[in-house]
């Protein structure tokens, strides 16, 4: 899969060369590039962003540069193209199913008071937030849905470690514990140590219940 990611800060997403991603990336199997929006405009100060129309308080991202940097890595217009916003729809686990079926995402990061709407009626798809509460610019945001996605793509993470984590079949994960067996005066519990697979998935499932119950239990509905 091929992510790209327009930004006017692209320095934010140098974490995303560390860990598990970046080793997907240098195993090639994904592709993030982050591309900074300045290198696409029309302004010989490389400026992409002006006053509002109407006044108000702050700068607003012109459609100019935007437009132009999704035309020229998306000419035909194959790839799903997303601008992170406050507006948008909420980021849920089902979404990740959802972009995990193009080939090649774009994720639009907005900053100060927004983006022009021309440059979303012109060029956008979709709007995704991943929360109901305002950032100062769209790369959390970004780094958060290619972060989700990319770990669904063959080979990133073994499919061993993708069974019953949160969310699947609408549970929150398990508690999960490692050595030592105690710690503070804290025991694993001793079903995990008894070596009965029955018991242990009977266990983790009543607990996983119960987690949902008390910290999401509108997912039991």
């Amino acid at each position: 899969m091929k992510i790209d990611i327009l930004t006017l800060f692209p320095e934010m997403f140098s974490a995303m060369q560390e860990s598990i991603l970046g080793r997907a990336q240098r195993a090639g199997k994904i592709k993030i590039n982050v591309i900074n929006l300045r290198d696409y405009t029309d302004d010989k100060h490389l400026k992409c962003d002006d006053y509002p129309f109407g006044g108000g308080a702050g700068m607003v991202m012109m459609a100019q540069p935007i437009g132009s940097a999704i035309e020229a890595l998306d000419p035909q217009h194959t790839a799903r193209r997303i601008y992170m916003s406050p507006k948008g729809q909420v980021f849920k686990q089902q979404k990740v199913f959802e972009l995990l079926e193009y080939e090649h995402l774009i994720l639009l990061c907005g900053h100060y008071e927004g983006v022009d709407q021309r440059a979303i009626d012109l060029f956008i798809d979709e709007e995704i937030s991943i929360g109901d509460y305002v950032l100062t610019g769209g790369e959390l945001p970004a780094m958060v849905v290619a972060d989700c996605v990319s770990r669904y793509v063959d080979g990133v993470i073994s499919n061993s470690s993708l069974v019953d984590e949160s969310f699947s079949e609408n549970l929150l994960e398990y508690p999960q514990y490692t050595r030592p067996q105690q710690y503070r005066g804290l025991t694993v519990p001793e079903v995990l140590r008894s070596g009965d697979h029955a018991k242990i998935d009977q266990w983790r499932r009543e607990q996983a219940i119960a987690i949902t119950k008390k910290n999401r239990p509108e997912l039991l509905d």
